[in-house]
């Protein structure tokens, strides 16, 4: 029996473990337990690690105290040093995750299809998580692979002489096959201390299908994240499970970066907030991710009893922590005896010798492709947007990827998702490659996933549906653009009217007139609800958005951050 359908069923078996326990054979032990008071348990929780490894940088290496000063934070050795020191404080502990904790990860962990992450998590005995989005960034076959091991089908096994697989669930209670709608993803995963059954019920976001490539998830859909949650915990309460946990890889956007990692400032009607109010009673507290902020907050269920909802960053740099009160005859969790902290992994402690050899090996096999340089900037380029939507680098991409399918694909336009892009260009050394080099492991830092640069002919008129698309009711996403290519929005104006005086090279585009257009194969696919895109004809297949990128900075030395003037924000 593969690790993934062994997992599956264990879960079913230590949950129904419990139903036996309660009245079967062992009734009578667990009725000596009853009336011995109540036992405590220390859940910790990581979300957002995306294949950190070593120790991020810059801004995503700090977390913002209460007092307003910053702390360095986050590596997997110091994470792991953290957690064993949590664990050492009480008797009984569950670590588990909140989803992306692999994909869109430094090339330290992507090269090797985020492997040595998966090793790393093994190691620290991480014993249940949800799937966020990015787990399925190379398809569902292939987050299967990673569940049960197994070499890479292409490029077969480059970290270890083989692959194990993860040891512990990757959890998608939302997650049905589009065939059968039986489960694709064990939804739930049982855990016993001191005599104490908790169940854990995990799930990524419903909306992974327009944050991922569709192609890679065509066999599997993903529903409402309340539904599931309540359907698993009626399931688990039914079964004798009393003590519920949900991990959820959805969350809040916060008010203020004040406050640091336990106040909570969160933004009213975000949706990690109303799955936290509305999922069932018998949940007990709520972990969450995806939007990578830190909140430490109390709502009250339906049935107006307190829970935690608690994230806590990104990138290995805080770790949440809910101390749990579980009454022994109930077995059910003393709402009122909770609580809830986000701990900052310091780097002031020692990292784990075991955790920072798994690091080291990673490092030496990468060492050679990581260093190459392949250009020189002259300051830095950031990713960060300004009031219209465009960024320094993301534009830059942009003159990349029209540079890279011009001969082949015929572009004259190019358009980047700002979500792709990942880390800035820094201009200075942070690894000894000297100040203004552009070695490949930056460059691939930033583009973290090995995209398919598409070209498409789209008319003057879809190009523009392409752009209203940028502005719903639930979010703006703004494209980057290649040089050349302006247009102009309005904030006041409607969904499906707010683009205005788009021109290419200084000449109106023709909504009747047809334009070769080049994006990375998730936007074509009609990614991040870009569906115009998949209207495109003549599709031309062209470089890994990488390869573009590289090619282009080989070429362009002392590059500069492009001025931003290619989106004018109207009132």
């Amino acid at each position: 029996m593969s690790s993934f359908r062994r997992l599956s069923v264990l879960a079913i078996t230590a949950a129904a473990a419990t139903v036996i326990s309660a009245t079967g054979p062992a009734q009578a032990d667990v009725q000596s337990l009853r009336g011995r008071g109540t036992v405590d348990v220390r859940l910790i929780g990581i979300n957002d690690l995306h294949g950190n490894l070593e120790p991020p940088t810059g801004s995503s290496g700090r977390v913002i105290q209460p007092d307003g000063t910053t702390v360095d934070a986050g590596g997997a050795a110091f994470n792991a040093t953290h957690i064993k020191n949590l664990q050492k404080e009480v008797k009984n502990s569950v670590l588990v995750g909140q989803g992306d904790l692999i994909g869109a990860s430094p090339l330290v962990s992507a090269l090797f299809h985020d492997e040595p992450t998966i090793e790393v998590l093994n190691k620290v005995g991480l014993q249940a998580t949800a799937a966020g989005n990015h787990e399925f960034d190379e398809g569902y076959k292939e987050l299967l692979r990673i569940q049960r091991g197994g070499c890479h089908p292409t490029d077969g096994c480059q970290f270890r002489d083989t692959y194990p697989g993860a040891h512990f669930p990757i959890l998608g209670a939302n997650v049905t096959s589009a065939k059968t709608g039986l489960p694709a993803l064990p939804p739930f995963w049982v855990e016993i201390r001191d005599g104490m059954p908790i169940g854990f019920i995990g799930m990524p976001l419903k909306d992974v299908p327009v944050l991922v490539n569709p192609t890679g998830i065509k066999e599997i859909q993903f529903g409402d994240e309340v539904k599931a949650a309540n359907k698993y915990a009626n399931f688990l309460d039914a079964i004798g499970v009393k003590s519920i946990v949900l991990l959820v890889h959805q969350g809040d956007q916060v008010t203020s970066t004040g406050g640091g990692p336990n106040a909570c400032n969160v933004a009213t009607q975000n949706p990690g907030s109303y799955i936290a109010a509305n999922v069932s009673p018998k949940i007990d507290a709520v972990f969450s991710g995806h939007s990578h902020q830190h909140y430490n907050c109390v709502v009250k269920d339906p049935a107006g009893n307190p829970r935690p909802f608690i994230e806590g960053l990104a990138f290995g740099r805080e770790l949440s922590v809910v101390d749990l009160k579980i009454d022994r005859r109930t077995r059910d969790v003393i709402r009122g005896e909770t609580k809830a902290e986000n701990k900052i992994v310091t780097r002031t402690v020692t990292p784990d010798p075991d955790v920072q050899a798994i690091i080291d090996l990673a490092k030496q096999k990468v060492a050679p492709i990581a260093g190459r340089q392949l250009g020189t900037i002259s300051e830095d380029i950031v990713k960060l947007q300004n009031a219209a939507g465009e960024s320094p680098l993301g534009d830059l991409i942009a003159d990349s990827q029209l540079a890279a399918t011009q001969t082949t694909g015929n572009a004259v336009i190019a358009l980047m998702n700002p979500g792709g892009v990942r880390k800035d260009l820094v201009y200075k050394s942070n690894k000894g490659e000297g100040d203004g080099v552009v070695t490949y492991e930056e460059a691939a830092d930033v583009q973290p996933f090995g995209n398919i640069l598409q070209t498409i002919t789209l008319t003057g008129a879809q190009l523009k549906n392409v752009l209203e698309q940028q502005f719903t009711a639930k979010r703006t996403f703004v494209l980057q653009p290649s040089t050349g290519f302006t247009y102009s929005w309005s904030a006041s104006a409607a969904f499906g009217s707010k683009i205005s005086d788009i021109k290419l090279n200084g000449v109106a585009i023709d909504p009747n007139a047809s334009y070769r257009v080049t994006a990375n194969n998730f936007l074509v696919g009609g990614g991040d609800d870009f569906s115009e895109f998949t209207k495109g004809t003549a599709l031309a297949g062209g470089p890994i958005d990488l390869d573009g990128f590289a090619a282009y900075l080989g070429t362009h030395p002392n590059q500069s951050a492009p001025k931003l003037d290619r989106i004018t924000l109207l009132p």
